[in-house]
């Protein structure tokens, strides 16, 4: 039975390659929508789940890893004295304007640590030197937001928010998907970008200038010169702003105990491991916005699409062999025998259409990943698109298994 399904499915090549593009398209539509999705979760968690905390220590009213009120630089002596803490080290975000020389501004996350700390993990380094972060007005950019920076790489000058900033190194599987371009910096550094946009804003308001007045002001201005003019940032003081303390745990220190402990010491905050703050960060990107339901109805849509090609095309080929399956069954064939060739020739469709679609897959995700998007595509992933693409080509089987059904072996002797 196996030779008259590789028969039927061969017979007409045309019509082979039409369901095979058709089942080309359905898994590169479900693989590409599962990756993106799969990316997508994974990409905002990045700097989280590749950090060496175990724990995160935030403000209670923390939503996701970007939306959260401040803490105080006070608070990190308090969490370095709490039993059961080996290490803590601070981190700072908040938002500010990249304004290149020549270009329209942009907006920028910046996101100051420790150079010399160990529990923050900045990425794999590509070019120049992470110490020089701790250089006044030094700043590191991911590869993939290069670009959108107008950035030519180690060396650039710009304006962020009111103070010049330039690109000493360039580091890359940092960047969100949906994050604004992180500009990574030292804890000095981040301090100062942040206030003096904000300090700035207020002064335009305050002399009635408005804010697009000063922007062009401030524009005009040669960072290279305001570089040398700016004084050098100042350390932190106690009732600076910063967003997150990280936490590393002494040996064999019960997380869940300490975490407790924290939040009893430390009023108004949360702690979560790092594997609950990635949870949490997931969730909200996923299940509050509609980013995960948009691409599922697009998974959906090509598997839709497979089964009605493959239906389309296993229907017609049974009613063009309609009489030789008329033959088998007067020679005393089962109807589960005859099954077997339909569902046979669905396998060999699914798995000749699996094969190419998922190559293109993997080509696509390599390309694009160049660019900050991440198409993630882990071998279980693949794996149960394989077991869609089979189960899709195998249930649109049974539209044809229904014509099979209803043959009467009289019609062999029809003219």
């Amino acid at each position: 039975m196996a030779s008259i399904a590789r028969k039927n499915l061969l017979e007409d090549i045309p019509r082979f390659l039409v369901a095979q593009a058709g089942i080309l398209f359905a898994v590169s539509l479900v693989t590409i929508q599962t990756g993106i999705l799969q990316g997508f979760a994974s990409s905002t968690t990045l700097l989280i789940d590749k950090s060496n905390a175990d724990i995160w220590i935030a403000s209670d009213k923390m939503v996701n890893f970007e939306l959260t009120d401040p803490l105080i630089y006070a608070q990190l002596n308090q969490a370095k004295n709490i039993q059961g803490i080996q290490k803590a080290e601070p981190l700072i975000l908040g938002g500010v304007r990249w304004r290149p020389q020549n270009g329209e501004m942009s907006p920028l996350m910046v996101i100051g640590f420790n150079p010399d700390g160990q529990l923050f993990n900045s990425g794999n380094i590509l070019q120049g030197n992470i110490k020089d972060l701790k250089k006044p007005f030094a700043v590191m950019a991911d590869q993939s937001r290069l670009s959108s920076m107008l950035s030519k790489g180690i060396g650039t000058t710009a304006i962020a928010g009111s103070l010049p900033a330039k690109l000493v190194a360039v580091t890359k599987d940092t960047q969100s998907i949906v994050s604004s371009t992180l500009l990574f910096t030292s804890l000095e550094n981040a301090n100062a970008y942040i206030n003096a946009d904000i300090k700035a804003e207020l002064n335009c308001k305050v002399a009635g200038a408005g804010n697009l007045r000063c922007t062009k002001v401030v524009e005009k201005k040669d960072p290279t010169e305001k570089l040398k003019e700016k004084p050098k940032p100042k350390k932190l003081e106690a009732a600076d702003p910063i967003a997150y303390i990280l936490v590393k745990a002494k040996p064999s220190q019960d997380l869940q105990i300490l975490k407790q402990r924290i939040e009893e010491v430390m009023t108004d905050t949360a702690a979560y491991t790092k594997e609950e703050l990635s949870e949490k960060t997931r969730f909200f990107w996923l299940a509050r916005t509609n980013i995960g339901l948009v691409l599922g109805m697009g998974a959906v849509v090509g598997i839709i699409v497979g089964i009605v090609v493959v239906a389309q095309i296993l229907y017609s080929s049974v009613s063009d062999h309609i009489k030789e399956f008329g033959t088998l069954k007067a020679m005393g064939a089962s109807d589960r025998e005859l099954y077997a060739v339909i569902v046979e020739q669905a396998i060999w469709m699914a798995v000749l259409g699996y094969i190419p679609g998922m190559l293109v897959c993997l080509g696509l995700s390599g390309w694009v990943a160049s660019k900050g998007i991440i198409i993630l595509i882990t071998p279980w992933s693949a794996l149960g698109v394989l077991g869609i693409t089979v189960g899709m080509c195998v249930g649109s089987a049974f539209f044809a298994i229904q014509k099979v059904t209803r043959i009467d072996p009289a019609i062999v002797f029809k003219a």
